[in-house]
C-alpha cells in the first residue's frame, strides 16, 4: 500500500506537467497562425520564375504583393514578384495606362470604337475598346478587347473572345498574322514562329490565356485575357450580366526602336520632350484626346497623329544587342519601359 502511494504523487506531477506543456504548445500554435494572417484573410498568390535561363531563381515560389493577385509575375532578373499592371508600358483594367515616364493615367475612349495606342514610322498599334454605360454615368466603362499591330509589311491581330462564363483552362485568345489564324498549342512554353522569322509567339505563364509576342528589335508584348468577375462588377458597379463577362486584354509593352516623334495614347509618353497632360495628384488622372487618337478601324492609320510608314530603321542609335538577343541602351538603362531612340 505504501508503495502505491509513493508512485502516485510523481505520476500526477508528470500528468500536470504534460498538461501545461500542451496548453503552451497550443498557445504558440495560435500565435504562429496569427503571424501568417493576411489582409482581409486573403492568402497571397504564389508565382514562380519559369525561365530556365535564370537557374538561381527558377521555380522558387514567391508571394505576390498585396492587391496584385491577378497581374503578378516574377521578374526573373531580380527574382522578385512584380505587378505587371504597374510597370511602364502597361495597359490594364478600365484602361489604366502606365506611360514610358512611369506616370499612371486613364484613357476611357468609347465603347465599340478603335483608338491609336502607338504610332511611329515602323510600328502602329490600334486598340478596340468594348464596354457599357453604367447607371447614371456620363461615360462608358471600357476595356481593350483586341489590338491590331502594323510593322514593316505585316499585320498582327490579338484579341479576347466573347465569353459568357469564364473558364481559365479554356483558350480564349484569338491570334492572326497577315490574315491567317495562328494555331498555338495550349501547353506552357509552346512556340510559334512566322515563316520569315519576323514574329515569335510563346504561350507563357501558368494559365492558358497568357502569351508573349515579339518582333526582334522592334517590340515585345505580354498579353493576358482576363474577365470582369462578379466581385469586380459589384465593387465598381459595372453592371455585368451573366451573358457576357467582358473578357479583355491586360497588356505590357516593351519597345526597342522608337523614334523621338512617336505618338498615340501610350506612344506619346515615350516621345522626346513629352510632358504629361494628366493632372498628377488626382485619384484617377484622366487623359483626353478621343478625337486625335480615334481610328476608323483596327488596322487603319488614319488617326490625326498617325506616323506609320512601314519603314524599318536601318539602325538604332544608342542601342546594342546583348548576348541574349535583347536590346539595351548604352546609357546603362535597360528593361521595363526604357527605350533606345533612333
Amino acid at each position: 500500500m505504501a508503495s502505491t502511494k509513493t508512485w502516485a504523487a510523481p505520476f500526477f506531477l508528470l500528468l500536470l506537467l504534460c498538461s501545461v506543456c500542451l496548453e503552451f504548445a497550443v498557445a504558440n500554435a495560435n500565435v504562429e497562425e496569427q503571424k501568417v494572417e493576411h489582409p482581409q484573410g486573403k492568402v497571397p498568390k504564389t508565382v514562380r520564375c519559369r525561365n530556365k535561363k535564370f537557374p538561381t531563381c527558377y521555380w522558387i515560389p514567391l508571394s505576390c504583393p498585396t492587391g496584385c493577385r491577378r497581374s503578378c509575375k516574377v521578374d526573373c532578373e531580380i527574382c522578385k514578384p512584380v505587378c505587371h499592371c504597374n510597370k511602364p508600358g502597361a495597359i490594364c483594367n478600365d484602361p489604366q495606362f502606365v506611360g514610358g515616364d512611369g506616370i499612371t493615367f486613364y484613357f476611357h475612349g468609347k465603347k465599340d470604337k478603335d483608338f491609336c495606342l502607338v504610332t511611329d514610322t515602323n510600328l502602329h498599334i490600334n486598340g478596340h475598346f468594348i464596354g457599357r454605360r453604367g447607371d447614371g454615368m456620363k461615360r462608358d466603362f471600357t476595356w481593350v478587347q483586341s489590338i491590331g499591330v502594323l510593322f514593316g509589311t505585316h499585320k498582327l491581330f490579338l484579341g479576347a473572345k466573347k465569353v459568357a462564363q469564364w473558364n481559365d483552362a479554356v483558350d480564349q485568345l484569338a491570334i492572326a498574322f497577315d490574315g491567317e489564324p495562328v494555331s498555338l498549342p495550349t501547353t506552357e512554353n509552346a512556340e510559334w514562329t512566322a515563316a520569315d522569322s519576323s514574329l515569335t509567339i510563346t504561350r507563357s505563364g501558368s494559365t492558358t490565356n497568357e502569351v508573349v509576342l515579339e518582333a526582334q528589335n522592334n517590340f515585345k508584348i505580354a498579353a493576358k485575357v482576363v474577365p470582369i468577375t462578379k466581385q469586380d462588377s459589384m465593387v465598381h458597379r459595372y453592371g455585368i450580366s451573366d451573358d457576357d463577362c467582358f473578357a479583355h486584354l491586360d497588356l505590357g509593352f516593351r519597345f526597342y526602336a522608337l523614334t523621338g516623334s512617336v505618338n498615340g495614347v501610350l506612344g506619346q509618353t515615350y516621345a522626346d520632350n513629352y510632358e504629361s497632360r494628366a493632372k498628377i495628384g488626382l485619384k484617377m488622372p484622366v487623359l483626353g484626346g478621343d478625337r486625335e487618337f480615334a481610328s476608323s478601324g483596327l488596322f487603319t492609320t488614319d488617326c490625326a497623329v498617325a506616323r506609320f510608314k512601314g519603314i524599318v530603321p536601318s539602325s538604332v542609335e544608342g542601342a546594342v544587342v546583348s548576348d541574349d538577343g535583347d536590346l539595351k541602351c548604352k546609357t546603362g538603362f535597360n528593361g521595363r519601359g526604357m527605350i533606345c531612340k533612333k
